[in-house]
């Protein structure tokens, strides 16, 4: 099962929508997905108290993560980086096992021209200190208001196709490394 992170908190957040577009591909090729939404995280997670006793409502999240055979993240860019509740969503998940080993992609969302790109280098930085796999290929998506219709459905084909190729290159990038000897 490859876990879809959208990475952001933010009510209406476009994020969301190419997440679930995301998941939509997986599923429509009989490939297990699951979303996990970070504005869906439990308030408490937000208490201070968390970092010393992470809250019973986290461990859905939590299960989820050390579930998947893969994680492939949704990440808008705010200010030049990522969303602070995707770095406190990775501070809470159990260290060394939720990300150790664990492949990992990254689509990044953004409305000026670079689609997250330093968004998804900063991230990757992280994942790989925390020794997931990454996996070489991304998509950046710039300008996203441009890019949905009033649906919010991605128009661009090459960009929808980008997307495709990269989310099924991806859950065979899992497959490899979760067969025996991968």
């Amino acid at each position: 099962m490859i876990v879809v992170i959208s990475g952001t908190n933010r009510p209406g957040a476009r994020t969301l929508t190419v997440a679930r577009a995301v998941e939509h591909m997986l599923r429509d090729a009989n490939e297990p997905a699951e979303l996990l939404d970070l504005g869906r995280l439990p308030q408490e997670l937000f208490s201070p108290a968390s970092y010393a006793a992470k809250p019973v409502s986290f461990e859905p999240f939590q299960r989820a993560i050390l579930a998947a055979d893969g994680i492939l993240t949704v990440v808008p860019e705010y200010n030049g980086s990522y969303p602070g509740v995707l770095k406190l969503f990775i501070d809470m998940l159990r260290f060394p096992e939720s990300l150790s080993d664990k492949p990992a992609a990254f689509v990044g969302v953004a409305n000026g021209r670079w689609g997250a790109l330093r968004a998804v280098e900063q991230l990757e930085m992280v994942f790989a200190y925390r020794h997931a796999h990454l996996y070489g290929r991304r998509v950046f998506l710039p300008a996203i208001g441009d890019l949905l219709d009033g649906t919010g459905h991605l128009t661009d084909p090459e960009l929808l196709d980008r997307l495709r190729v990269m989310t099924l290159g991806f859950a065979a990038f899992c497959k490899a490394l979760c067969a025996p000897g991968g």
